[in-house]
């Protein structure tokens, strides 16, 4: 009769030949080596068990169905590895091209990720509460001692990272995420604006991110400057509040869209002159979208427990590349 697998606890094993005299077996179902005896491997085979919660949607109720564990034997051993996170390596040095952004977690935990978009590899990350100048310009400094050298940067424009790139790495090419720039516009001016003005620079950042080449980027920068040039007093107008006697600016949400798209410019095409820079930082939309959800599952977990669950997420999906 063939062996029970302890993983899986299929009966679809071989004898695998022996090691001091043990006999090992392998699980053509799970792909899995064990041996009765082996406490190396046994530990291996519980390992799965841990990945896959962290990196696929089981929870408790379905690993001790298909582990054969207690529960509470399975907390115990998640506990311990939960203990004790791995650390990150550095992989790629030259020529980087850089994704930096930042994500909030519901418990007021900011996750910082530096990350490479060649190799879709996380190079460094931290975590803190607020996307900060002072320690975004210390981990920039930690990867230029590592000998890691940033070509270009892709970012969400938020002062911090900027202000930390260019102090770090001032010969680095600064783009723009062309997404964020023409969401926050959007989100500023709302899907069905009542202002011309409004509806026609809505019309105009719609475009953003569809422009491919020198020809439509130059097309693009006439017709906005076009636009501002005829709604600048407009855009700029002002109203006097009696009960605060205070001066304010009567349109300020269009002002605001405006305003963020003329800051964005001198950053927001620089991805035309060198495909291989990345125009936006969809890539770590994704993964922060794939790590929130993986914690929703995993909701009960205290505060160093939830941040020691990213760094084996964030360990995991380097792993793949």
């Amino acid at each position: 009769m063939a062996r029970k697998c302890p993983v899986c606890e299929g009966y679809h094993t071989i004898k695998k030949g022996k090691r001091n005299g043990k006999q090992r077996y392998y699980c053509s179902a799970c792909f899995h080596n064990f041996s009765g005896s082996n406490k190396s491997v046994s530990e291996a085979n519980q390992f799965v068990w841990f990945r896959k919660w962290v990196m696929e949607r089981q929870v408790y109720k379905h690993l001790v169905r298909d582990s054969g564990m207690s529960q509470s034997s399975i907390q115990r051993l998640f506990s311990k590895y939960l203990s004790k996170p791995p650390q990150n390596a550095i992989r790629s040095k030259a020529k980087v091209h850089l994704l930096i952004d930042g994500t909030y977690f519901s418990n007021g935990l900011c996750l910082v990720l530096y990350y490479d978009y060649d190799l879709q590899y996380v190079q460094l990350y931290r975590h803190t509460n607020k996307e900060k100048y002072r320690e975004i310009k210390e981990d920039l400094e930690n990867l230029k001692l590592m000998g890691v050298s940033v070509y270009s940067v892709t970012c969400d424009g938020h002062k911090s990272i900027l202000k930390s790139v260019q102090k770090v790495y001032p010969n680095a090419v600064i783009q723009r995420c062309v997404v964020h720039v023409k969401r926050q516009a959007s989100s500023w001016l709302g899907k069905f604006p009542k202002l011309q003005a409004s509806q026609e620079l809505l019309q105009i950042s719609k475009r953003i991110t569809k422009l491919n080449t020198i020809e439509e980027i130059n097309d693009w920068l006439i017709r906005f400057d076009k636009w501002y040039n005829q709604n600048n007093a407009f855009i700029n107008a002002q109203s006097f509040n009696e009960d605060t006697g205070r001066m304010w600016y009567t349109h300020k949400h269009l002002r605001a869209a405006c305003s963020h798209i003329v800051n964005a410019i001198p950053h927001l095409f620089a991805y035309i002159n060198d495909s291989e820079i990345p125009k936006t930082t969809n890539e770590l939309e994704g993964y922060f979208t794939h790590l929130k959800e993986k914690l929703t599952l995993h909701k009960g977990l205290r505060f160093d427990k939830r941040k020691n669950f990213i760094k084996w997420y964030l360990y995991f999906k380097n792993q793949k590349r």
